[in-house]
């Protein structure tokens, strides 16, 4: 098998797992595990007061949740990066 074949597989693969929630739950709310954690919290303790307040509250969702892609995708391009630079380096190291 090719790799463009492997490739197109898991980009069909990403695609399916994406959207097969999105299809058989179209109306569930998929919040994220602070807000879950904020109501196990809540019912456990009524009384709990936070530690500290955030230094920046974002002034919407949407910007809380581009400032959430954006620190993903900084992530995996160093991820990527350095995962690049080890396999170069130990193809390299065979060479010599």
């Amino acid at each position: 098998m090719k790799v463009w074949q492997k490739n197109l597989i898991l980009i069909l693969l990403v695609i399916v797992i994406a959207a097969v929630p999105l299809w058989l739950l179209p109306n569930a709310e998929f919040g994220g595990a602070d807000g879950a954690a904020e109501e196990a919290i809540t019912e456990l303790n009524p009384d709990y007061e936070p530690w500290f307040e955030p230094i920046l509250e974002p002034a919407s969702g949407e910007v809380e949740s581009l400032l959430f892609a954006l620190q993903a995708a900084i992530g995996a391009g160093v991820v990527g990066f350095v995962l690049g630079r080890l396999t170069k380096s130990d193809k390299n190291k065979g060479a010599n």
